[in-house]
């Protein structure tokens, strides 16, 4: 459904068919205006902007043809559909060549041309979010890992100032935030960044082959042991050794894990002399350390040993102005590995995305992703190519979410508040509640993007040039 703010163009000489184009464009919800001539056509365009020109072929001063060329030289270029009474194959071919997304002959099917209007605006819009979502990929990109939101920021930040840092650094976060891709910027920004970096999964290693992957084991040192073979500390001698879940380590590998930290040394499963090693260790884990140290499962004195550098990584879920771009990228990703062209997400898509909770992190939204590049046979993944338990998803309100009560929250006082100043309250409320994400905000009070800004705009909490960043400001016709 059109959001009041999309712009049509209506050239026609015709004066009846542009003044039914115009009611029937108006009436389903689109701001519309017309032309009777190619010239003033192209004027109202630079002058007022549009995000569709509906135009005949033949009109006086000029055809369609040249004003399709003409639009196609504009920065913001409008999308552009053909109408004739004399259409050829030759003329669509033509016209679709130059640049137009469609060609309809008359009499037209004004049912059909609203189908042709919607899909054509909708890829438009789809074109300009990929757009801007690839310029902040790549803007966000940090070592891996994408994010512009203020956590991500510190958290950047943080990776800066501990990495040229002396001593082992804890991260912290929950399954699937990315410890690991943090561990590797730790590494690539460290002094040590060009030695090797090694990564081992505590919680995978059998309690009787710890000691053999941290520190080696030489030939028959126990059964099957028939050669020598370096241990973990060995192969990222010079550089860094990541010790994800470190929460699942046993006692016994901790005691040996602190003294190799404490004095630089270790000594393979039957070897009779100790050996220097030099290795940044980084430890990671999504337990509750403080709790495993209360019941005895996690030595204290390595905890202190760890904690001294500790970075945490935020959950998506406090990351919203990230969703879109990190969707945007693994969308990038998985349509290279599948060598499929979907170009991105339909509104409705969007909206489910943002109210789910994401307790996987980002490796769920990268598995959502995937699930839908893999069922979406067309160019846009729709609402019904995400999982059900998404798509059933019920938003967590914070406070009671009935209206009455809401109300009695942004009325609490002495005195009633003005309805004006009910507003700008609720609107406060709405832009807390969705994390300051201005696509959710929007939908949420039903508005369009444009129409919120200029809210927030006369409340003082957003700015014209907060708009351009956002998508493109309105002209002086919109305001």
């Amino acid at each position: 459904m059109p959001d009041g703010d999309e712009r049509i163009l209506v050239v026609e000489d015709d004066q009846g068919l542009r003044e039914l184009l115009a009611e029937e464009l108006g009436e389903t919800g689109y701001t519309v205006g017309v032309a009777d001539n190619a010239e003033s056509a192209l004027t109202r365009v630079r002058e007022a902007g549009a995000d569709l020109v509906i135009s005949d072929l033949r009109l006086p001063g000029g055809d369609g043809m040249a004003l399709l060329e003409q639009m196609a030289g504009l920065h913001e270029r409008p999308g552009f559909v053909m109408i004739t009474a004399f259409g050829t194959i030759a003329q669509a071919m033509q016209a679709v060549k130059a640049g137009a997304d469609d060609f309809l002959t008359k009499p037209l099917d004004i049912d059909h041309l609203l189908v042709v209007v919607a899909r054509v605006l909708e890829m438009r819009r789809l074109r300009r979010q990929v757009a801007r979502l690839e310029s902040l990929v790549d803007d966000g990109d940090f070592h891996g890992m994408r994010g512009t939101s203020r956590p991500m920021r510190e958290l950047f930040d943080q990776i800066r100032l501990v990495a040229p840092a002396q001593g082992p650094v804890l991260v912290l976060g929950e399954s699937g935030t990315g410890k690991e891709q943090v561990a590797r910027a730790i590494h690539a920004e460290s002094p040590m960044a060009k030695g090797p970096f090694a990564a081992v999964n505590c919680a995978g290693i059998p309690p009787d082959l710890f000691e053999s992957e941290f520190f080696g084991h030489e030939a028959g040192a126990f059964t099957g042991a028939s050669r020598t073979r370096k241990g973990l500390f060995e192969e990222a001698d010079g550089g860094s050794l990541l010790l994800d879940e470190i929460g699942e380590l046993p006692m016994a590998m901790q005691a040996k894990l602190l003294r190799v930290m404490e004095n630089g040394h270790i000594r393979p499963v039957g070897a009779n002399r100790e050996r220097a090693v030099n290795v940044r260790v980084i430890a990671a884990t999504h337990r509750d350390l403080a709790a495993r140290i209360a019941a005895g499962d996690f030595r204290e004195d390595l905890f202190y040993r760890l904690e001294s550098l500790t970075l945490e990584v935020p959950p998506l879920r406090e990351r919203g102005e990230d969703l879109d771009l990190l969707a945007a990228h693994f969308l990038q990703r998985c349509c290279a590995a599948q060598d499929r062209r979907v170009q991105g997400f339909a509104d409705a898509a969007v909206q489910v995305l943002h109210d789910y909770d994401w307790p996987g992190n980002v490796r769920e939204l990268f598995n959502v992703v995937q699930r839908a590049v893999t069922f979406c046979r067309g160019e846009v993944i729709d609402r019904e190519h995400l999982p059900v338990r998404l798509r059933n998803h019920q938003p967590r309100d914070q406070d009671d979410p009935s209206a009455p009560a809401l109300l009695a929250r942004l009325a609490d006082g002495p005195v009633l508040p003005t309805l004006e100043d009910i507003q700008r309250r609720y609107l406060r409320h709405v832009l807390d509640q969705v994390g300051g994400n201005k696509r959710r905000a929007a939908a949420m009070l039903g508005i369009g993007r444009r129409t919120l800004y200029r809210w927030l705009e006369r409340e003082g909490l957003a700015t014209a040039s907060e708009l351009g960043r956002d998508e493109p400001a309105a002209s002086s016709a919109e305001r």
